[in-house]
Order: structure tokens, then sequence, then C-alpha cells
């Protein structure tokens, strides 16, 4: 990257497309310098080691991704410089413009974008950005804040459970690390409360290189030997989930959906799409799977890998009660009137739907979209009492949820 002088003003550009960048460089910003950078990760890091004088950020990538309003939040996070901060998006709609512009975007730009339009917003609002944030009161956001009392009690039951099971979080990591290399922890990005995105973590009970053996574990799959006995085997279809991007994803240029692991990561939406695609409730089943390790068959049947999200309650991202966190994927899908209800209450490990769904078999999407609406409308630490009590006898039935 090339040296910037301390006093020359930037304009950083994240995640750019081939395309975007040829567009944007033809831009008159007035003398400031362009600088581009891979992720939000490499902006911050650069910001900070090579005190940038960034002026303005223009990210391409969704609201809810993570070049989007969690970058955004970051930088307010780690006390970065206040600029106006920009986004250039595929899918868009008026809630995702009121999250956007809720969380402090200065504008969004769909694509097609119009680059006349982008740079004389620009270079407006770098030019009066100050008197802009000095003339404008600041609007206290709409978004749900957890009661004092509810957070007391997650603070409290999350903590004594993690505090208990201090020796067999430790005796799982060991085991973990010494069957197989990797980390013991692996996240992906989830969207809780007030669509904000946190970190969801679990004990990793998979080989981190899971993805790459599917091409040779294809005839064992149970949910396609009908189909196989069809197909001569030229025409056998071959599964391989490594280094493939879904249709956003690849119009985009990069994974949108990512879940991380020991410095690797595989694209959840195009797990999750190959899934519903499939024969059968699962692309890919395989009788004492071996992409699976022996304690990571244990922790799942036992539910331990869930256990690390306690620290996700304990640190305020989710409660124990509350409506389950959803991948990006799915949230950006329920952003009109009729679902932005459920994130208007807390994100948690256990809720309603989860109690609701005993005994009466499959449940719809829909249902359960609105058992979460009903959850956000009623919710109240003696409903969470209720819950609680009635998720017991609900996890000794045979049925999983």
């Amino acid at each position: 990257m090339n040296i910037v002088p301390a006093d020359r003003e930037v304009i950083a550009l994240v995640s750019f497309s081939d395309e975007l960048t040829m567009s944007i460089n033809n831009c008159n910003f007035q003398d400031r310098q362009l600088m581009h950078f891979k992720n939000g990760m490499q902006l911050f890091s650069e910001w900070q080691s090579n005190k940038l004088n960034i002026v303005a950020i223009i990210s391409q990538d969704e609201v809810l991704a993570s070049s989007g309003v969690t970058l955004l939040d970051t930088l307010k996070k780690n006390q970065m410089p206040d600029v106006p901060f920009f986004l250039i998006v595929n899918h868009f709609n008026n809630n995702l413009r009121d999250l956007a512009l809720s969380a402090g975007v200065a504008d969004a730009f769909c694509m097609p974008a119009n680059i006349k339009n982008i740079e004389a917003r620009v270079n407006f609002l770098i030019e009066h950005w100050k008197s802009i944030r000095q003339s404008v009161s600041k609007r206290a956001q709409a978004l749900y804040k957890v009661p004092s009392g509810k957070r007391i009690f997650d603070m409290f039951f999350s903590g004594m459970a993690l505090l208990m099971l201090s020796p067999l979080f430790l005796i799982i990591y060991l085991l973990i690390r010494l069957e197989s290399k990797g980390p013991a922890f692996y996240y992906s990005l989830r969207v809780g409360t007030g669509y904000q995105v946190f970190k969801f973590y679990k004990f990793r009970s998979m080989y981190v290189n899971a993805d790459q053996r599917l091409k040779d574990l294809k005839h064992l799959n149970q949910y396609d030997t009908d189909a196989a006995a069809k197909k001569a085997p030229e025409e056998k279809e071959v599964i391989e989930n490594t280094s493939i991007l879904c249709a956003d994803c690849a119009s985009a240029g990069k994974c949108q959906f990512p879940i991380y692991a020991d410095e690797v990561h595989w694209c959840e939406r195009e797990y999750m799409d190959t899934k519903k695609s499939s024969a059968g409730s699962a692309f890919f089943k395989i009788k004492n799977d071996p992409r699976i390790t022996r304690i990571g068959n244990f922790i799942r049947n036992t539910s331990i890998d869930e256990l690390p999200q306690l620290w996700n309650v304990f640190i305020g991202d989710m409660s124990i009660v509350g409506n389950r966190p959803l991948p990006l994927y799915e949230a950006e899908k329920l952003t009109t009137d009729k679902y932005a209800l459920r994130f208007h209450a807390p994100a948690g490990i256990t809720g309603l739907w989860q109690v609701e769904k005993r005994g009466k078999g499959d449940m719809s999407e829909e249902e359960r979209l609105m058992l979460d609406n009903v959850y956000a409308e009623n919710h109240s630490l003696a409903n969470d009492v209720r819950l609680i009590l009635k998720t017991i006898p609900a996890l000794l039935q045979k049925e999983s949820v």
C-alpha cells in the first residue's frame, strides 16, 4: 500500500468489486486520495497503525453483513474518528434503510449505483460533516433495551453456570484439541435484538477440513441412494463445498455469510441452500459420519456444543430466554413490518417456539415466526421463568429441537 502523507485526506473504500473500483476511480473527490481495503479488519488495522487521515468510508456490502453496520459499530466502539460512512448494497428496502440510518450510516446506495450521485453526496457530507453533526440533535434509537431485572437474572444464572461448568469446559477444550488440529471454539455471525450482529459461539464438533471430505464420502450419503441407482456413474453429482459461492456471494465477489474457525471459513448460506434443495431433510447425512470427531459426536448428542452460548448471555449478546438469533441470510429476509417485531425482543438460548413445538410434530416457518412475535409482545421476567420450567421437561422428550 502506498505511503500517504499524514495531512492527506483519504477516502477509504472497503470490499469493492473490480467493476465498482473502476467506476469510483473516475470520480472527482477534490484531490482526496482513494485507498482500497479488502475488509473492515484491514481498514481498522491500517487506520490505527498508519494514523491515516480518513475523512469518509464507502463500503460495498449488505446492511447486515460484516462490512455493513457491524463495521460501523466496531469503529464506534473502538473510538475511531467520526467520519461519514456510506454503504453500497445489493438488497434494500425501507426497513433496511431505517436500520442503516439509525445505526449512523450517512447514506446508502443500491446497485447498480449512480456514480455521479455518490460523488456529489460524498463530497458534500465530507465538507459539511462537522456542522451537520453539531446541528442535528441525537435521536434515541428505537431499539429494545433489556430490562434491568432480566439483565441481572441473565448475568447471575449464566455466570453461575459458567463457574460451575468451568471444569467441564476445560475437559471438553482439552479433548477437542487433543483429538484434532484446530481451535476448540468456532463462531458464526448472528442477528439478535434490534438487528444487532454478534459472534455466536459453539464448541467445534467437526474436523476443520470437514467440507473438503464431502467428495470422498459422497457414496455414503443416505439421502442419495435412490438417485444414485437411477444415474449412470458418469452422471453422478459430486457435492463439493470448498471455495463455492452462492449466487449472492458470487455477485459480490466474496462470501457474505461466513462461519469462522482456525483462520479458515466456509459459506453458511451455501451449505443451507444446498441442504434445502436436496432430497430429504438433509443434503448430506452419513451414519457414523467420519467428518465428526469422536468427542464432537458426544457433545452434539448431549448438546454440550451449545454451552459456549452462556458466554454470549453473560456479555449481553443474548438472554437465557428469548427469540433465537438468526443467521444473516435469514434475518435479511425478515425486515418487513410483519416479521420485524421479533427483533424488538431479547435474543435467547430457549424460547416460546421451542417449548410449543413439543408434541406438535413439524412446525412451519410461518408458525415459528408468529410465535416469535407473540413472545416479543408478551415477554416478562415472570413469563421467562415459566418458559424455563417448561423447557426442562421438554428436553427429556425424544424429539430434539
